[in-house]
C-alpha cells in the first residue's frame, strides 16, 4: 500500500481536499496520515476540529508517497510556521509527489519545491508579488498543472485536483470521476443496494446495536 500524508494548519480547507481523501480511503482502503507542526487541535476554515496523528518533529516526510496540501483562507500562519516549511522542504528532490490545492502553493515556493516548476494557485496574485520567494513567471493559468511530482489546482476544481492525483497513482477511477450528466439519471441508478457480504456485514453490526 501507498503511503499519503495531509498537512494540517489554521483555517485548512476540507471541501478542497475530501474528493481526494475519501476516495483514497473508503475506495482503495489507503491510510492517510494527518501531519501539523504542533501536537493541538486545529480548526477547519469551516469550524471542524481535527487533532493530527504526527507533528513534524516526530514525522519523516520521506516515508510518504504523496503529502496533500489543502489550502487556507489565512495562509500567512502556515507560511510562517519554520517547522512546517522546514518539514516540507525535507522532500526537496525526493520524488515524493506534493499536490497542493488554493492558496497551499506558496509554501511550496516557501519550501523551494516549486523552484523552476509550473504551477497554478487559487492565491491572490498580489500576496505572490509581495514574496521574492514566488517564481511568478512559472504561473499557469490553469485550474489544475502537473510539473514532474508536484500537483497544483485552484480550489474551484477540487474534483479535478482529486482526479490528477488518483491517476497519477494508478487507481481506476472510470471517466466519471464523481459526476454524472443530469440527463444519464435513471430510477436504477439511483436505487442502491449492497452486496450480499456487505448487507450480512452490516447485520452483524447491527446486533451491537439490538442484543
Amino acid at each position: 500500500m501507498r503511503k499519503y500524508a495531509v498537512l494540517l494548519y489554521p483555517d485548512f480547507s476540507l471541501q478542497e481536499i475530501t474528493c481526494l481523501t475519501s476516495a483514497l480511503t473508503v475506495w482503495f482502503g489507503e491510510k492517510i496520515d494527518y501531519i501539523a507542526s504542533e501536537n493541538k487541535e486545529y480548526c477547519s476554515e469551516d469550524g471542524l476540529r481535527v487533532v493530527p496523528d504526527k507533528t513534524t518533529a516526530n514525522a519523516k516526510i520521506t516515508d510518504y508517497d504523496c503529502v496533500i496540501l489543502p489550502g487556507t483562507i489565512h495562509p500567512l500562519p502556515a507560511l510562517f510556521d519554520d517547522r512546517l516549511i522546514e518539514f516540507i522542504e525535507s522532500g526537496k528532490d525526493t520524488g515524493i509527489v506534493f499536490a497542493a490545492i488554493s492558496s497551499s502553493p506558496i509554501l511550496l515556493s516557501k519550501a523551494g519545491i516549486l523552484k523552476g516548476k509550473k504551477f497554478t494557485s487559487g492565491y491572490f496574485m498580489q500576496m505572490a508579488d509581495t514574496f521574492d520567494f514566488v517564481e511568478n513567471e512559472n504561473f499557469m493559468h490553469k485550474g489544475i498543472v502537473e510539473d514532474g511530482n508536484v500537483i497544483t489546482g485552484i480550489g474551484m476544481f477540487f474534483r479535478e485536483f482529486a482526479e490528477a492525483v488518483l491517476r497519477r497513482f494508478g487507481y481506476d477511477i472510470g471517466d466519471n470521476f464523481m459526476r454524472y450528466v443530469p440527463d444519464e439519471y435513471t430510477e436504477e441508478k439511483l436505487t442502491f443496494y449492497w452486496s450480499d457480504n456487505d448487507y450480512q456485514e452490516f447485520l452483524e453490526e447491527l446486533k451491537e446495536y439490538t442484543t
